[in-house]
């Protein structure tokens, strides 16, 4: 119970409380909720504010009916055994909670927009990416996060050769920067007519979702706009009609794509999020690998830096090579259970 009640402190109620009431009387302020991008940015923290503050109370009356029950338990065994089960429960759901002391990004509130590409190996790592896909979505399920198609290619014979999602939800950026990097499998392909085992690679861009930041300044000499027809579901003039926005940043060479709403002038909208979403993410990529070198870390954390592996034959394992932390509960993992691969970076990472 004290390592509980420890957990619960880090959180600061009353300087919570009282940041709450300065957004709010701050929200009042005709300068400000007159500056669009100032007040949508106070209402996300004072969003986030709050759910951490009905959290905390939350917590805070779980512990209080825990600690008077086992006060008045006794010798009483199934009242202890009752009580004890609610302890473990209480743990595990305070133990959640406090990652989030981890999550202190300027953008780890925003929503994530994840795009997954495939490498060398053909059908068999279009079909990786279809995987990594389908896990990912599986993961945001479970935390409630909603997850909508934004692009997709599709792989010749199976999968994709690349797919483009946003994931969104309370700190969906946060929880899933760490997944950036490249994703190993190793499997007896179901596309090999003599089962050999093959190896097979796929690279995942995680960006945060950026709808208005004065700080990303991007000039409109600098973008190449291509159109073109879509290819996926997404209202009646989607094949009929050049709704899909492709657009590249010459400077830097980075390109998106967004084809899943009904209009060029929407797509284009989206894809100028995330580009703006990708720029954010490479300058916290060189800030993070700048701190890596002054602490004299060798390693940088790259786009094309391999993190994990997948290994289906000749034996099931997950390892995360960043951290160390494995599993050999291959199944599970596929099935959106990789909380733990995110903990144990967000941990390594500070």
């Amino acid at each position: 119970m004290t390592a509980i009640l420890l957990a619960v402190t880090v959180f600061d109620l009353p300087k919570l409380t009282e940041r709450k009431n300065e957004i709010d009387k701050l929200l009042t302020d005709p300068s400000v909720y007159g500056n669009l991008n100032e007040s949508i940015k106070l209402n996300k923290e004072l969003a986030s504010i709050q759910f951490d503050l009905d959290t905390l109370n939350s917590l805070g009356e779980r512990i209080k009916f825990v600690r008077d029950g086992l006060d008045e338990c006794g010798d009483d065994a199934e009242m202890l055994n009752l009580f004890e089960g609610e302890l473990l429960a209480l743990e595990k759901d305070v133990d959640a909670f406090s990652v989030q002391t981890l999550l202190s990004g300027e953008y780890d509130n925003s929503n994530a927009i994840l795009k997954i590409h495939s490498g060398a190996g053909g059908t068999e790592a279009c079909d990786w990416v279809q995987m990594l896909a389908r896990m990912y979505k599986m993961y945001a399920e479970k935390q409630g996060y909603k997850v909508v198609m934004l692009d997709s290619i599709d792989g010749d014979g199976a999968g994709f050769k690349s797919i483009t999602f946003e994931i969104i939800g309370e700190r969906a950026y946060g929880y899933l920067k760490g997944e950036m990097g490249v994703h190993r499998l190793v499997r007896i392909s179901p596309f090999d007519a003599n089962k050999r085992r093959h190896t097979s690679f796929a690279s995942v861009e995680v960006m945060p979702e950026i709808e208005n930041d004065t700080e990303v300044e991007i000039r409109t000499e600098d973008l190449k706009v291509d159109v073109y027809r879509s290819s996926g579901a997404g209202g009646q003039h989607v094949n009929t009609t050049d709704s899909a926005v492709r657009i590249t940043h010459l400077p830097t060479g980075i390109v998106v794509a967004c084809q899943n709403e009904r209009s060029q002038i929407q797509n284009r909208e989206k894809a100028m999020q995330m580009l703006k979403g990708k720029l954010v993410a490479l300058k916290l990529q060189e800030q993070q690998n700048e701190a890596l070198r002054l602490k004299g870390e060798s390693k940088k954390i790259e786009w094309g830096s391999q993190i994990r592996s997948y290994v289906f034959c000749p034996y099931t394992l997950v390892k995360d090579h960043r951290t160390g932390y494995e599993t050999s509960n291959l199944d599970v993992v596929m099935d959106g259970k990789i909380d733990e691969f995110i903990v144990n970076e967000l941990k390594w990472s500070m």
